[in-house]
C-alpha cells in the first residue's frame, strides 16, 4: 500500500532494531501499532549488518526483524545505507573519503564522511544497493525506499582528489574547450587562464579563502550534479525490484542541491525532516526572531516546491541534542503543533524520530519518543492523541494547499549567493521579510523555482514576488513577461538581472533583461551606509523603509514612478516604479522586503488576510488552507495553529465543522496555549 494519496494522514517512526535487544522488537512494534503508528523506517546506517567484510553478505539480521514486521502487521520503508560507509570499507579504501578546501582527509568515525564521486565508492554502492533490493523488496511488509540519509547534512562541499577528477570531466561536458571555460570564468583577471585541464581543480585554499566566483558557482553546480547523479544510480537499481505501488524518496533538504532535479529524475516524492525545536536551543536561538518555531512553515513551503504532496521523514518528537547542543523537552501540545504544522503545509505523511533514545553514540542526547528505559511518558500519550485526530482528518491527504502569493527562487541564485555577498545577504534579508509579512498577515504562499517552471506555472497566482534574481536568463525572462502580460501582478527587488548565467556582470543598462518589462532603468545604485541604516521613500502617504541597498530609479517605456527616496544625495530619486503591461502590472521596488515593508506591498495589492471573511486571527496564529475534492465535491480544510503557549482569541465569522469534535462551531473560540484546531468548510 503507498502511503502518500491514501485519504487519511498516516503515522510512522524511525526504528534501529540494532540498538536494541531483539526480544524487544515485538514489544516495541505492538506498543507502536497500538499508539496509531503503523510504519517504521530501518537501517539507512546499518552497512555493517549485511555486509560484514568486504563481499560478504549476510542478510538474517534483517530478515528475522522483517519477519516480526509481518507477523504484527507493521509497514516498514527499507533504506540503503549508504551515508556510513564501514571501517573496512573506508581503510581499504580512502580515496572514498571526502576532504577539507586544505587537502585534509576526513577519517571514520561520524557519517557522511564519504564523496559522490569515487569510481570505488560508486562500484561499492551499487553492490550494497544491489543486493539488499534483490533480497528484501519483494518481503511484503516493505511499502517504501529511502535513499542513503540526508544528502550533504554535514558537509555541501567535496575537495577529495575523485571530486577533482569528476569536476574536469563536468567542466569538459559543460565547456568542451579550455577557451569556453576561461571565457565564462573571466580568467584573464588575475592571470588564471587555464592552457591544461589537469590545472583545473576543485577550488583550493588561498591566502584570503576567496576564489574565482564563476569557478565556485560552477563547483556549486557540481556537487548538485554530483548527488543527483548518486542518486539516480541507486534509484534505477531499485527500480529493477522494488514492487508495484511501493515508492522511492529520499529525506531533508540540504545546501548546493537541486532537490526538484533530484526528485524528477530519481524519487517519487520528497520527505523532509523537521525539528522546529532548533529554534530553542540555546547555542542557535536568537530573541530577536519573532517566529521562532514557526520558521518551519517556510521551510515547509520549499519542500512543497519540490513535491506538492509530500512526507516527513522524521518529525520532531523528543528534545534534539547532541554532546556540543542542548535543547528542551517540547512542551505539552507542541508535538502535536509541529505535526500539523507539516500536514497544513502538504505532508500527507508524517513519521517520528524517534521511537525510542538511543543510550550510545553521538545522539544519545536526541531524544525521541520515549526515553532510554522505553516506559509511558507524556510524548506518547500526545502521539496517541496525534492519531486518534488524524483518523478524524479523513479527505486531508490528496489535498493541495492554497496559496494566491508566490515568491520566485532559483538554485543559480542561492549558490550565487554564497560566494557574493552583493546578492546574499538581500536575498537572505527579502526571503526572511516576506516570509514574516505572509505569516503576519496570516497570507499563504508558495515558493516557485523559476528554473523548474513552465510558462503556465505562474498564472494561478494573483501576486508573484522576484526578490533578487541576479542571474536571470532569457528564457526565464520570457516566463515572467508572460505571467505579467496574461493579467499577473509581478513585483521586483532590486539588483534584478544584474548577472549572466556565469555570474559575470552584464554590460546592459540595469536591470538587464527586465527592463522593458518592468518599464526601469537605473542610472545609479548603492549600498545603504551603515551610518545611515535606513532611507525612507514615500508611496502616497505610506512610509517604506529601504535597507542595505537602494537602486535609484527611473521611469521609462510608459511606467510611473510611485515612490520617491526622501533623503540622502539621491533624494527625489524613484523607489519604485509601476508599469502597466499587456493585462497586467509590474511593480519594481528599488531595495529589499522588509517584514513592514513587505506587508505594505500585501495590503495594497489586495493579497492580505485572503481568509478574512471565515476566521480573524491575531498574529500569533498561523492559518493555511488545504482543498481537495471527493464525489466530484470541492472540500476545503482550515489549520488554525497557535504557536504561542498562551491562551489566543480566534473569530469564527461563519460556521465550521471542528474536525476533531465533530461541532459546529461559530463566533469567538479561545485556543489554548499552543493547540490547535481544524475546521471543514461547510457548503
Amino acid at each position: 500500500m503507498n502511503l502518500i494519496g491514501n485519504d487519511r494522514v498516516s503515522l510512522g517512526v524511525c526504528y534501529y532494531p540494532e540498538h536494541w535487544q531483539e526480544a524487544d522488537w515485538e514489544n516495541d512494534l505492538q506498543r507502536m501499532l497500538a499508539s496509531g503508528i503503523e510504519t517504521v523506517r530501518i537501517a539507512e546506517f546499518a552497512w555493517n549488518l549485511i555486509e560484514p567484510r568486504e563481499g560478504s553478505f549476510d542478510y538474517a539480521f534483517f530478515d528475522r526483524f522483517l519477519d516480526v514486521a509481518e507477523k504484527t502487521g507493521m509497514q516498514v520503508v527499507f533504506c540503503t545505507p549508504t551515508a556510513t560507509p564501514p571501517a573496512w570499507l573506508t581503510k581499504k579504501y580512502p580515496e572514498v573519503l571526502n576532504a577539507t578546501m586544505e587537502g585534509v582527509v576526513y577519517q571514520h568515525g561520524f557519517r557522511r564522511h564519504y564523496n559522490y564521486n569515487s569510481p570505488k565508492y560508486q562500484e561499492l554502492c551499487r553492490r550494497i544497493v544491489g543486493r539488499i533490493a534483490a533480497h528484501y523488496a519483494s518481503r511484503p511488509c516493505i511499502v517504501g525506499w529511502q535513499i542513503d540519509n540526508e544528502f550533504n547534512c554535514e558537509t555541501a562541499e567535496f575537495y577529495s582528489e575523485s571530486d577533482s577528477s569528476a569536476f574536469r570531466n563536468f567542466l569538459k561536458r559543460k565547456y568542451r574547450t579550455l577557451d569556453a571555460l576561461n571565457a565564462a570564468w573571466g580568467t584573464v583577471f588575475w592571470n588564471q587562464t587555464y592552457t591544461a585541464w589537469e590545472e583545473v581543480d576543485v577550488p583550493r585554499a588561498t591566502p584570503t579563502g576567496r576564489v574565482n566566483p564563476h569557478r565556485r558557482l560552477d563547483f556549486f553546480r557540481f556537487i548538485s550534479d554530483s548527488v543527483c547523479r548518486f542518486a539516480k544510480m541507486q534509484s534505477d537499481i531499485l527500480r529493477r525490484y522494488v514492487k508495484k505501488g511501493d515508492f522511492i524518496t529520499t529525506n531533508g533538504i540540504f545546501g548546493n542541491l537541486d532537490s526538484h532535479r533530484m526528485t524528477e529524475e530519481s524519487l517519487d516524492l520528497m520527505m523532509y525532516d523537521s525539528y522546529p525545536n532548533f529554534s530553542y536551543c540555546p547555542a542557535l536561538y536568537h530573541e530577536e526572531d519573532p517566529t521562532k518555531d514557526r520558521n518551519w512553515s517556510r521551510h515547509l513551503s520549499e519542500v512543497r516546491s519540490i513535491s506538492p504532496h509530500f512526507g516527513v521523514m522524521e518529525q520532531q518528537s523528543g528534545a534534539n541534542g547532541s554532546m556540543e547542543m542542548m535543547a528542551p523537552v517540547p512542551k505539552p501540545g507542541q508535538i502535536t503543533l509541529w505535526t500539523m504544522q507539516s500536514i497544513a503545509h502538504g505532508a500527507d505523511f508524517v513519521s517520528f524520530f524517534r521511537w525510542r533514545t538511543a543510550t550510545m553514540g553521538t545522539e544519545m542526547y536526541w531524544h525521541g519518543i520515549l526515553d532510554y528505559s522505553g516506559r509511558e511518558n507524556r510524548r506518547l500519550a500526545e502521539v496517541r492523541d496525534i492519531s486518534q485526530k488524524l483518523k478524524k482528518m479523513e479527505g486531508i491527504a490528496g489535498s493541495s494547499y492554497e496559496a494566491q502569493v508566490a515568491v520566485v527562487r532559483d538554485y543559480d541564485n542561492i549558490w550565487n549567493g554564497q560566494a557574493d555577498v552583493w546578492q546574499r545577504d538581500l536575498e537572505q534579508a527579502s526571503i526572511w521579510g516576506l516570509f514574516q509579512a505572509c505569516q503576519h498577515t496570516h497570507t499563504p504562499f508558495d515558493y516557485v523555482y523559476i528554473d523548474h517552471c513552465s510558462k503556465k506555472t505562474l498564472d494561478q497566482y494573483k501576486v508573484v514576488f522576484c526578490p533578487h534574481l541576479a542571474i536571470l536568463t532569457q528564457e526565464q525572462a520570457d516566463i515572467l513577461r508572460h505571467y505579467a502580460e496574461q493579467g499577473g501582478t509581478l513585483v521586483f527587488g532590486c539588483r534584478t538581472a544584474y548577472k549572466d548565467i556565469n555570474g559575470c556582470c552584464v554590460t546592459e543598462p540595469l536591470p538587464g533583461l527586465v527592463g522593458s518589462l518592468a518599464g526601469v532603468d537605473i542610472p545609479e545604485y548603492t549600498a545603504v551606509a551603515p551610518d545611515i541604516g535606513s532611507v525612507t521613500a514615500l508611496w502616497g502617504d505610506t512610509s517604506l523603509r529601504t535597507i542595505l541597498f537602494n537602486d535609484q530609479l527611473a521611469a521609462a517605456d510608459g511606467a510611473e514612478v510611485l515612490a520617491e527616496y526622501q533623503e540622502g544625495y539621491y533624494q527625489g530619486a524613484g523607489a519604485l516604479v509601476h508599469h502597466r503591461i499587456g493585462e497586467g502590472e509590474t511593480y519594481y521596488f528599488g531595495s529589499v522586503f522588509t517584514a513592514e515593508t513587505a506587508r505594505v506591498f500585501l495590503e495594497k495589492l489586495g493579497v492580505a488576510e485572503p481568509y478574512s471573511g471565515i476566521i480573524s486571527a491575531p498574529q500569533d496564529i498561523e492559518t493555511a488552507m488545504r482543498r481537495g475534492e471527493k464525489d466530484g465535491e470541492s472540500r476545503r480544510f482550515l489549520f488554525v495553529l497557535n504557536y504561542s503557549g498562551e491562551e489566543q482569541m480566534v473569530m469564527l465569522h461563519r460556521k465550521l465543522r471542528n474536525v476533531y469534535t465533530g461541532s459546529v462551531e461559530n463566533g469567538e473560540q479561545t485556543l489554548a496555549g499552543y493547540e490547535t484546531r481544524v475546521y471543514e468548510i461547510m457548503g
